[in-house]
């Protein structure tokens, strides 16, 4: 008898749907069976002619434990992120107190969060300009990838120059880690803002000028090269334009082991939000145009993209419209960059993605789970539906139709740009290792039953 077994579905693999059934035991699949068999088993799920996909894969998440949970902590941003569809999430290492940059940091880090997780995580690791010796040390300790900044950050941390990259890159190539980074040129930004304050442009066109594409694309040149240089692996975080997805697809047709993600605001929103809303679509890189929204989706078709993130980075309602840790907002430059939105981005992805451009589903199971898996090296744990995997699905209804609303939010702060956002295509369950997380938009598993994923045996 199977532990659990999930009956009448589409399964959605990365090139193809089929119907079958699904056997679990352990919190593994164990069989992949037809559907016209049906296994006894301890819990049975009709599916409902509903999609199963492969767990979808948060690969840029900040969730700000420890050291700042009063804009979101574990327990409520891996409870958003179950609720919305995700069954794993990498987190990111520099919006915390301390950052992820040490191996000791790293065992607080643990100790910290490992109660309170709802879905498994891994994490990043922080690259800074002080924290070279210790690379290799977090590397073995488990971080998946090691994050860094080329643009303006937190004077919390600081941006690497394209020397102290090189030197970086050359370290983590040794052992055969990936760097990831955010790519706006520092200078360029700089300049751009100060023009903008000087000239007055203190409105949210003024924002969006400050940020050009420019900025991004010569990050991201840069970024390439020194890969291609080093022999280091790369990722480029949440890619905002279609020409900057351009460059990158390039490299990996000369084959270099370069990915990539883009964020599910980058896929929906655009700069008219940022100019008629304001705070809440304040991001960087900036939203882009209605035009480049929807050539980027060529790039997530094509596979160029290993993940559609959430970016999701909460604050408080103070700090997108007051005041940010007791200093007074003046103007748009002032306020908090980001967006909550790892609660919403695979209904949104979904609804965008296949039904309203057509595409196939195939491609959000291959960009949101396999490629993401691959990339960070947990490919074979997770990312697919095969026997052996961890059994993770996130299983969505497409007829379902939604509305995003603030109380529904599992925030610490109950606000985001997806709020008033509705669609069609909604995760009915989340399942992580075999364990019910989410059902219907409520949480129903259990705090501390994620777990602390490394990279695959052999990556």
């Amino acid at each position: 008898m199977y532990d659990l077994v999930l009956k009448n579905g589409k399964i959605v693999l990365s090139d193809a749907v089929l119907e079958g059934t699904i056997a679990v035991n352990d919190g593994k699949i164990v069989a992949i069976l037809d559907s016209d068999i049906v296994p006894e088993a301890h819990q049975s799920i009709d599916v409902k002619g509903n999609y199963i996909f492969p767990g979808a894969i948060d690969t840029h998440a900040h969730l700000n434990d420890p050291g700042y949970e009063w804009r979101e902590d574990y327990e409520h941003g891996t409870a958003a992120a179950a609720v919305g569809g995700y069954t794993t999430v990498i987190d990111m290492p520099l919006q915390n107190e301390p950052a992820l940059t040490t191996a000791a940091i790293f065992d607080k880090k643990i100790a910290k969060v490992s109660p309170n997780a709802y879905i498994d995580y891994c994490f990043w690791g922080g690259l800074v300009p002080d924290n070279f010796e210790h690379l290799a040390d977090l590397d073995q300790k488990g971080c998946v990838a090691l994050k860094s900044f080329i643009g303006p950050v937190s004077p919390d941390y600081a941006s690497l120059n394209y020397g102290q990259t090189f030197e970086a890159m050359e370290r983590i190539q040794k052992f055969g880690g990936r760097a990831g980074f955010h790519c706006e040129d520092f200078s360029t930004i700089k300049w751009q803002e100060q023009r903008m304050k000087n000239a007055g442009r203190l409105d949210w066109q003024g924002f969006l000028d400050s940020r050009p594409l420019i900025a991004e694309m010569l990050a991201t040149v840069d970024i390439i090269e020194i890969a291609k240089a080093t022999g280091c692996k790369a990722h480029i975080c949440h890619v905002s334009h279609p020409d900057v997805a351009q460059r990158i697809k390039e490299a990996q047709q000369q084959g270099y082991d370069i990915t990539a993600e883009t964020c599910a605001h980058y896929l929906c929103f655009s700069e008219q939000d940022v100019i008629e809303k304001g705070p809440l679509f304040k991001c960087a890189p900036p939203l882009r145009s209605k035009s480049d929204v929807d050539r980027l989706w060529d790039y997530v078709v094509d596979g160029t993209f290993s993940g559609i993130a959430s970016d999701h980075s909460p604050c408080s309602y103070e700090e997108k419209h007051s005041e940010i840790l007791g200093q007074k907002i003046n103007n748009v430059f002032d306020v908090w960059g980001g967006i909550s939105g790892i609660q919403s981005c695979v209904q949104v992805a979904f609804y965008e993605g296949c039904v309203k451009r057509g595409i196939s589903p195939t491609v959000l199971a291959n960009s949101m789970a396999k490629l993401p898996a691959k990339a960070f090296g947990i490919y074979g744990q997770k990312g697919d539906i095969r026997v052996g995997f961890d059994a993770d699905f996130t299983i969505i209804d497409p007829n379902k139709e939604w509305e995003i609303k603030a109380e529904d939010l599992q925030y610490v702060n109950k606000m985001s740009a997806y709020v008033g956002l509705k669609g069609k295509g909604l995760p009915v369950y989340t399942i992580v290792r075999g364990q019910v997380i989410a059902e219907n938009g409520k949480l129903v598993g259990l705090k501390g039953s994620g777990k602390f994923i490394t990279k695959t045996q052999g990556e």
